[in-house]
């Protein structure tokens, strides 16, 4: 795998040597994660898969949903395993992901209004035209609820793809598909926040704003030890969960407030030490974690009736062929209508390239499935065609990417 970019190749977003030399070293470190991640990932899917279609399926589902309590002294707090996984662990990743975003504003592919732009418009088309799609097949009110879930991209899989393609593929290809995804993360984000919640309890809200003001107050006083700051993440988390909102957008929220300056230019700012300390975590054990928990679809007897096959195929066609369409469709429009450049070092079979690889929608997909629906047929069906989408994507993006890399190596465009 060749995830290293040149940096003759990358824009310096006008920043100083040592701070772009800074922000390339932390992308290449994050794009090494991200690539091996997506094989873990894939693996941990894949086995979900054959636990849930073994003799052994009746134990898939009984280990998640087996109850593990939290007691201290006389306060008891107990969730199935299945909880606390998906909405404690996952803030956590939603933590990075937070990280990302502010890092990445800071002094990254969104740090320049010019440079982040055509990102924003091809994220938005890739957005907006599979919710499109979906709603074609799904309007009727019971599945309506899931037109967000093909709006995502999975940044492990889609990185672990073009690591998979070499070294042919320009470092702005990725810097591209890099920057599309993290705003695929945030109009995500913003989705859960605004559409997958519902009956907001304002007592929940004071409580998550003094976590936020203790973390803000702990900055504030120079305490940089990051275990200080895990007593208002938890204060922040149950915040969350008492106002309704999903709580692992807690780590959003915590994440977005992470200084990325240093009081001292020897010491790395907090939010590049924070992001790699738990990186490594997020990508080998809790996005794992998260697929084997989750990406278990049982196909005998599986029930496709009452407009479960249309929300399979909605989903699928979604991510496999809207993603792509809105993420070149959209680029194409912003540039030919003169709003926007194409990025030096990316051509348009690159970004046909990025659009394929912008619909494998995983993780972020399967965890706004299980926001979307509480009926298990269609959440199993959702789920079916995220897998169904998102192997489509990957298959279509390893034989375009193919294509295009041997153009490269040949100087073509």
């Amino acid at each position: 795998m060749n995830d290293q970019l040149p940096a003759q190749d990358l824009p310096t977003n006008g920043l100083p040597k040592p701070l772009f030399d800074r922000a390339l070293a932390t992308l290449q470190h994050f794009l090494h994660i991200e690539a091996v991640s997506g094989i873990v990932l894939l693996v941990a899917a894949a086995a979900a898969l054959l636990w849930a279609n073994s003799p052994f399926a009746h134990s898939y589902h009984a280990v998640w949903n087996l109850s593990i309590p939290l007691r201290l002294d006389r306060f008891a707090f107990e969730r199935p395993l299945h909880f606390w996984i998906n909405d404690a662990l996952m803030t956590v990743f939603f933590l990075v992901v937070g990280m990302e975003i502010r890092r990445e504003i800071h002094e990254g592919a969104l740090s320049k209004f010019d440079q982040a732009i055509l990102p924003v418009l091809a994220a938005l088309g890739g957005v907006v035209v599979p919710a499109l799609i979906y709603l074609c097949f799904n309007a009727a009110p019971a599945r309506d609820h899931g037109w967000a879930i093909p709006t995502a991209t999975d940044i492990a899989f889609a990185v672990g793809v073009l690591a998979l393609l070499g070294k042919s593929i320009p470092g702005n290809v990725r810097v591209f598909l890099l920057a599309l995804a993290i705003i695929d993360d945030i109009i995500a984000v913003l989705i859960i926040a605004l559409f997958y919640t519902s009956g907001l309890d304002p007592s929940g809200f004071a409580v998550a704003a003094l976590g936020v003001l203790m973390a803000l107050g702990f900055q504030r006083i120079g305490l940089s030890s990051a275990f200080a700051y895990i007593v208002p993440a938890l204060i922040v988390w149950a915040g969350f969960l008492m106002a309704e909102i999903h709580p692992t957008l807690a780590g959003v929220v915590l994440g977005l407030i992470t200084p990325v300056r240093s009081p001292s230019p020897e010491i790395e700012p907090p939010v590049i030490r924070v992001e790699t300390a738990l990186h490594p975590w997020v990508a080998y054990a809790i996005m794992p974690l998260f697929a084997l928990a989750n990406a278990g679809v049982s196909f005998k007897g599986m029930d496709l009736s009452g407009g479960g096959q249309l929300v399979t195929l909605g989903v699928a066609l979604a991510l496999c062929a809207g993603k792509p369409v809105g993420v070149v469709g959209a680029t194409w429009l912003a540039v030919y209508t003169g709003w926007c450049r194409l990025t030096p070092g990316v051509s348009w079979g690159g970004i046909c390239l990025i659009g394929l690889l912008a619909g494998v929608g995983f993780t972020m997909s399967i965890f706004i499935a299980m926001l979307a629906f509480t009926d298990d047929k269609l959440l199993d069906a959702a789920k079916l065609g995220v897998l169904l989408g998102s192997l489509i994507s990957v298959t279509l993006g390893l034989g375009w990417g193919a294509e295009y890399a041997h153009r490269q190596r040949k100087g073509e465009r």
